[in-house]
């Protein structure tokens, strides 16, 4: 598949973090459409398409993990990367078990996030 096949969700509530995101994976010629929290990303038409879901971890109110619970209950398959501030080992676990395939601390630098969403989705 593609890039330009791919629909990858991307959601935090940060607006010039989900910017810069969406315009870095678009710029890789991925589709993208930006989530400002979680509620949004669940009411999203395209989640059950989506090839990829990139999910901040702190956000007010319906923070990652709870998200990552409400995907496995509706039997989301895609691939989430939890993404976050620094990482501790017991976040990082709890976070695989809810569901993460990755946890990766922001800053995101060059090319990891697309390196990763596509040794995931390949």
């Amino acid at each position: 598949m593609s890039n330009a096949e791919m629909n990858i969700l991307v959601v935090d509530d940060d607006p010039a973090v989900r910017d810069a995101l969406k315009f870095s994976l678009e710029l890789e010629g991925f589709k993208v459409h930006a989530c400002r929290d979680g509620r949004e990303l669940l009411a999203h038409g395209a989640l059950p398409d989506s090839d990829c879901i990139v999910l901040d971890y702190k956000m007010p109110g319906f923070d990652g993990l709870s998200v990552l619970n409400q995907l496995t209950i509706r039997k989301v398959v895609a691939p989430v990367i939890l993404i976050t501030g620094p990482i501790t080992e017991n976040l990082r676990n709890r976070a695989l078990r809810a569901g993460a395939r990755m946890v990766l601390e922001k800053p995101l630098l060059d090319s990891v996030l697309t390196d990763k969403i596509r040794e995931l989705t390949y």
